[in-house]
């Protein structure tokens, strides 16, 4: 069921989604050749349940026994999303990193993503992280009332392509708020006018996601890491967003 939010809810996400750029942005700046991937994802909680929040990734799944081990996705290079963190990782100088973050707070939900460089990187590295942020902000500018499902994933997948990239199809945005995902799927790709009608009040997690070559992915062995299936880079942003009457509040700002 798609459900909207009240004004109330959307201050609540509104405090919250603020709690979770800041948590995230600082996790960022802590990215830097030889740094172990656990170490992030540390930080990231510690952040949290110093702000009153809770790690919304921890411990979540629907198989009993393969629930996500750790607060933050860590993905580096051909990881699309979901990595794991692990103590025997450590980054390198050129590699390019997805961090992926959700929060609880007051009982509700937002989620956020960033790609960042490591170190020094080359063209090819920049050129997907821009195209990847760039591909947000232009489905992010799709949203408003009474606007479909399908302007949110033509805008994404039209700026991506155009730049030469692939937008991985297997995987799509959501709903968030009073739980990590919610109805309505947000792909990344699609028709104008075509699936869920859009209406002020609701929340959205956009999330494009953006390969180097092909949008092809599959599943590793740990049942969460997806990467490209032909092994190029994946970048990858995300926001949680209202929808208005005149556009998108992006609420995990700071």
């Amino acid at each position: 069921m798609i459900t909207v939010k009240t004004p109330e809810e959307i201050k609540i996400l509104r405090e919250g989604g603020r709690i979770l750029a800041s948590v995230l942005y600082d996790v960022s700046g802590l990215v830097n050749p030889g740094v172990i991937t656990l170490e992030l994802d540390k930080r990231a909680e510690k952040l949290i349940r110093r702000a009153g929040g809770q790690p919304s990734f921890k411990n979540y799944g629907s198989e009993p026994g393969n629930l996500y081990p750790a607060s933050l996705c860590v993905s580096v290079n051909d990881e699309v999303v979901h990595g794991i963190p692990r103590t025997d990782r450590s980054l390198k100088t050129g590699d390019i990193v997805s961090l992926d973050l959700g929060l609880k707070y007051k009982g509700l939900f937002t989620d956020m993503a960033i790609t960042v460089p490591v170190g020094k990187v080359g063209e090819k590295e920049m050129k997907i992280i821009e195209a990847a942020k760039e591909s947000l902000e232009r489905g992010i500018a799709a949203v408003r009332d009474g606007a479909f499902a399908g302007d949110i994933g033509f805008a994404i997948q039209n700026y991506a392509e155009s730049r030469g990239f692939g937008v991985v199809k297997k995987l799509v945005g959501h709903g968030v708020g009073y739980a990590v995902h919610e109805e309505p799927e947000i792909p990344n790709f699609g028709q104008k006018g075509t699936g869920a009608r859009l209406k002020a009040g609701m929340v959205l997690a956009l999330e494009p996601m953006i390969n180097g070559l092909s949008a092809d992915v599959v599943l590793g062995k740990d049942g969460w890491t997806w990467r490209t299936k032909d092994g190029s880079l994946s970048a990858h942003f995300e926001h949680t967003v209202a929808v208005t009457k005149s556009g998108a509040e992006i609420l995990t700002a700071l």
